[in-house]
């Protein structure tokens, strides 16, 4: 481990700069016990395997080719480091030091930096190569020749000196790849990533730089602006006051890189990977200053809106510690490059929650490491460079956890989803709504272009391919009309969320409820798509599936539609023509095969070389490739037909033969469901096997005890296969997250009636879900209840079934989810009629001919409800939490400051949780802001306070969040600041700020 002197470094103290790196271990300092350090080092040296693949004989070191010398930063912690075992590294810890110490000589030499002309000096990718390499290098700093050394800290710092020269303009040397100056970009491609890049340039000659450098203060400079404007938010953040590296956070901030609502987009669309970067950089560029001894910049542990932009990532949070990738999933399931923005999170920055969901992700890295092909930390999708980087990443998030000696402790997983759940919509133009639940994760996807529903029950990131539309089919066309709504338990009594869209194929309303339900309705058939791969080690990834229904269980095998190799036999049939035919795709890059084979008795591929044909085709992946026996070459469908689930492959044999099976070698892009036929002329087909095989389930299902499925008025039964449910259309579809629900019960279950036959209604989990599926608004229908002791806001009347009448309004194209607000026991008579106002307030009215006696039951109070005939009485629970629904246009709303807080501020958002326990605390001379989301008509801003003396305020209201001014009567405004001068400890703090809506005025009779 580092010495003394840098452990102290990692946890903020002073330390002198240092000329020369220190011992990376000393025997001075124990180690506590840290699973997740030794499994990571495990995983380094199982991973050494691909290294030694590296090994290129001809230059005496690691290829250059995508920079895959960088592997040598995992050798130099494995060589540096006790417990180096040659079994599980495939190779003698003396052949590796040798090869790694001749591959830094050389590419150290090679560095334009340092005077070669292979390599270096491009922000992207090489200055991120270069931090790997000189980090590999500093770590054995005193097994390198002098030249070496010379050549490394040119590299260092020519390239910090490169990255400064640039001021705030493009890299000529990078193509297109641009911060946009200092102003950023956040529509469509966020630059968050591209100036996190121009800091990590910076750090290694700024952490190596002798004490008193002169250049080096420059650099100091430089990379902090760049890595705070990284995170950069619009211009309501920019007056945040609080102090990083010596000046306020406004004075850093000029970038806007980030959506209002903390989200960041790239290829269009939202992209946590890309969100992600924002802890990939910095701990990059933290790994320097604590190898090297400093402590770190206080921009590395106290990043403009980091909390925040973390809150967004642990709302899309999957149980492996990776996000939910809702809209382009070019990232997904690339596991090695997840590692180190969580180890930073967790053992630089301390969050206990990122450590939760490392250890999760550490969790799942071997069985991922050993899956095919073995031994690569990324798989499924990405480029070649991302090995050596993940090799590289790997090996830093190592040294975190053994630099702090003792690792951050994780929450548990109950703990984790506890606080990440909760409900967003992220706004028109990023089209998502989220919810996580603790039992699920569920999204809708409106952003033209990439419509669909999500569902991820259990966060079982490995149960429903979440790349592939849950429920909806896959939508060609925009919508025609959107709605959705995201409900908060502050603002609404519930975390949900409803969405109804009009599409090309008819209406589509989705609902998702804090149970990790969700609710359905819309054009059908629907479908899930399932993995089923053999990965030992991953929960559910045992190869096989196993279905529910109301015949019972069956257990499908893997092994077709699962991507890999399918190798299927069938009868022996005469063919001169074979082919493949798609049905449905794995992801959106449609179809890729290595390998398309036919076979005769003798065992013989008779497609060989054969001419072949194809419904499309990449000009860089032809048809031949799938023919041509070469293992490395593939066929595509052309980038214009990947949205196309029937393109096909065919192959003329040459003349008729007994075919008797065929065997197709995919590559990511593979078949889900997809035909192999046969044909004599090449126009009629037969279909000789339908991969994969199918079950017939029933009303309901459960899937794999892991999630549960019902119908309601569906046109048949739900069939399965191991790869992918298909549900017939049907009324309304639930989904159940777990195996707690009682499927049965669930599908027999009346449900409630009434309105219009476009409103889909579901009572599941005793939430009354309301979908309107036409552009006209329902109002004052009446709806048949089956069950009458729940209660929900409005007025309901008892039936004499037992049941209630419930009048509820839906709007035009929308939707609704009510939490049922009361419960009754005992049985009310018929005509009892019960308005619930809202969480606390509720009023019975006993019928002329009966009284009432019954109990009102509302969380941890109830009463006794006891009503004479005839007479009216009302029941207040006592305010023990927010009163819901709302109509403070505040409470809920987004705050600012955002992290981090001004020295001596509490937490702005206390003033608008609705909460009676909970306050702002002004500090010094302090000043909130909350964000309406858009301009509204405000006509009073009211607060109330805490016991203490009340300071003057002063109230601005503003419509873009840079220009305020003092508040006066009603307005337009969609930001209100709240400035409290002179405070001092000890006096009030603001309980509630609450903004008041300007009526509407009433229309002319």
């Amino acid at each position: 481990m580092l010495t003394r002197r840098a452990l102290l470094a990692l946890a903020g103290a002073a330390s002198g700069a240092l000329a020369l790196p220190v011992p990376v271990f000393a025997p001075d300092v124990s180690l506590a016990a840290d699973p997740v350090a030794d499994e990571y080092r495990r995983l380094l040296l199982v991973h050494t395997r691909w290294v030694q693949q590296q090994w290129d004989p001809a230059i005496g070191a690691y290829r250059a080719a995508d920079f895959r010398f960088a592997a040598v930063l995992g050798n130099a912690v494995l060589l540096t480091t006790d417990g180096y075992d040659a079994g599980l590294a495939g190779v003698d810890a003396t052949v590796l030091r040798g090869q790694t110490l001749a591959t830094i000589t050389r590419f150290a030499a090679t560095n334009r930096l340092a005077g070669g002309t292979e390599w270096g000096r491009r922000l992207f990718w090489d200055s991120t190569f270069e931090l790997y390499f000189v980090l590999a290098a500093r770590l054995l700093w005193a097994e390198l020749d002098a030249a070496t050394r010379s050549n490394v800290d040119a590299i260092a710092r020519g390239q910090a000196a490169y990255a400064y020269g640039l001021g705030t303009g493009n890299d000529p040397l990078s193509g297109s790849w641009t911060p946009n100056g200092s102003a950023g970009g956040y529509r469509g491609d966020t630059k968050l990533e591209e100036m996190g890049v121009y800091a990590q340039a910076i750090a290694p000659g700024l952490a190596w730089a002798p004490a008193g450098d002169a250049e080096a203060s420059r650099w100091q400079e430089r990379f902090v602006f760049w890595a705070a404007n990284a995170s950069g938010l619009p211009a309501a953040d920019r007056a945040n006051p609080a102090v990083i590296d010596g000046r306020p956070v406004s004075a850093w901030n000029v970038a806007h890189n980030l959506h209002d609502t903390f989200v960041v987009e790239n290829h269009e669309s939202v992209n946590p990977h890309y969100q992600a970067e924002l802890w990939r950089t910095a701990g990059r560029a933290a790994a320097h200053f604590l190898a090297a001894g400093r402590p770190l910049p206080q921009v590395l542990t106290r990043q403009p809106n980091g909390r925040e932009l973390w809150a967004t990532l642990r709302l899309l949070a999957s149980d492996a510690g990776e996000p939910v990738m809702p809209m382009i999933a070019d990232r997904y399931h690339l596991y090695g490059r997840d590692v180190l923005p969580l180890a930073f999170l967790a053992q630089v920055q301390g969050d206990r929650h990122a450590a939760r969901a490392e250890a999760d992700l550490a969790a799942r890295l071997m069985p991922y490491l050993r899956y095919a092909p073995e031994n690569r930390l990324t798989k499924f999708s990405g480029e070649e460079k991302y090995e050596p980087e993940a090799r590289a990443e790997l090996a830093i998030a190592y040294l975190f956890h053994r630099w702090r000696t003792t690792p951050v402790q994780p929450v548990t997983s109950a703990e984790f989803f506890t606080a990440a759940a909760g409900t967003r919509f992220f706004g028109t133009a990023v089209g998502l709504t989220a919810h996580q639940s603790t039992t699920g994760f569920a999204a809708a996807v409106t952003k033209p272009g990439q419509v669909r529903f999500l569902w991820q029950p259990g966060h079982d990131n490995w149960l429903i391919d979440t790349r592939a539309p849950a429920f909806l089919p896959a939508q060609t066309a925009p919508p025609m009309r959107q709605w959705t709504a995201a409900y908060t338990a502050a603002r609404d009594g519930v975390d949900s969320t409803a969405t109804v869209l009009q599409t090309a194929a008819g209406w589509a309303g989705y609902a998702t409820l804090p149970t990790g339900t969700v609710v359905y309705t819309g054009p059908g058939p629907s479908s899930l798509t399932l993995f089923n791969l053999t990965m030992p080690g991953v929960p559910g990834l045992d190869g096989s599936r196993t279905f529910t229904g109301p015949a019972g269980t069956v257990t499908l095998p893997a092994g077709l539609g699962d991507g890999g190799t399918d190798t299927i036999t069938f009868t022996a049939r005469s063919a001169r023509h074979v082919r493949f035919l798609g049905q449905a795709a794995s992801g959106q890059y449609g179809y890729s095969l290595f390998a398309f084979e036919a076979f005769d008795a003798t065992g013989t591929d008779r497609a060989r070389g054969r001419t072949v044909t194809a419904s499309s085709a990449d000009p860089a992946y032809p048809a031949t490739n799938a023919v041509d026996g070469n293992a490395t070459t593939r066929w595509a469908v052309s980038r214009d037909e990947r949205s196309r689930t029937d393109s096909w492959l065919a192959v003329d044999l040459g003349a008729t033969v007994q075919l008797t099976g065929v065997t197709l070698t995919w590559e990511a892009a593979y078949a889900t469901s997809y035909l192999v036929q046969t044909s004599t002329n090449g126009t009629t087909w037969t279909t000789a096997v339908a991969v994969p095989s199918t079950t017939t389930l029933g009303a309901w299902a459960g899937i794999d005890g892991r999630a549960g499925l019902v119908t309601h008025g569906a046109t048949g039964p739900i069939t399965a296969s191991p790869t992918r449910i298909t549900i017939p259309p049907a009324t309304l579809i639930e989904g159940y997250s777990g195996a707690g629900t009682d499927l049965a019960a669930a599908a027999a279950r009346r449900l409630p009636t009434g309105g219009p036959a476009t409103l889909r209604v579901s009572d599941a989990d005793g939430y009354l879900t309301l979908l309107n599926l036409s552009p006209t608004a329902v109002n004052g229908a009446v709806l048949t209840l089956p069950r009458g002791d729940r209660l929900y806001r409005g007025v309901s009347v008892a039936r004499a079934d037992g049941g209630l009448d419930l009048t509820a309004s839906v709007p035009a194209g929308g939707g609704a989810v009510r939490p049922a607000r009361f419960t009754v026991t005992g049985r009310a008579p018929t005509g009892a009629r019960f308005s619930v106002a809202d969480s606390h307030n509720v009023t019975v009215t006993a019928p002329a001919g009966a009284a009432i006696d019954v109990r009102l039951t509302a969380g941890s109070w109830s009463a006794q409800a006891q009503v004479p005939a005839g007479a009216t009485r009302s029941f207040t629970k006592p305010v023990d939490g927010p009163v819901t629904p709302t109509t403070d246009l505040a409470r809920g709303r987004t705050t600012f400051p955002t992290s981090p807080l001004p020295a001596g501020m509490g937490e702005p958002s206390h003033a608008v949780d609705g909460d009676p326990g909970t306050s702002w605390r002004p500090g010094p001379n302090g000043r909130m802001v909350v964000d309406l989301g858009t301009s509204r008509t405000v006509a009073a801003v009211s607060l109330a306070w805490t016991s203490g003396t009340r300071r003057a305020v002063r109230v601005e209201t503003s419509t873009d969040g840079t220009t305020y001014s003092i508040f006066s009567g009603p307005l337009s405004a969609r930001y209100i600041a709240v400035a409290v001068p002179g405070w001092t400890t000890g006096d009030a703090e603001i309980v509630e700020l609450s903004v008041t809506a300007q009526p509407a005025s009433p229309e002319p009779s």
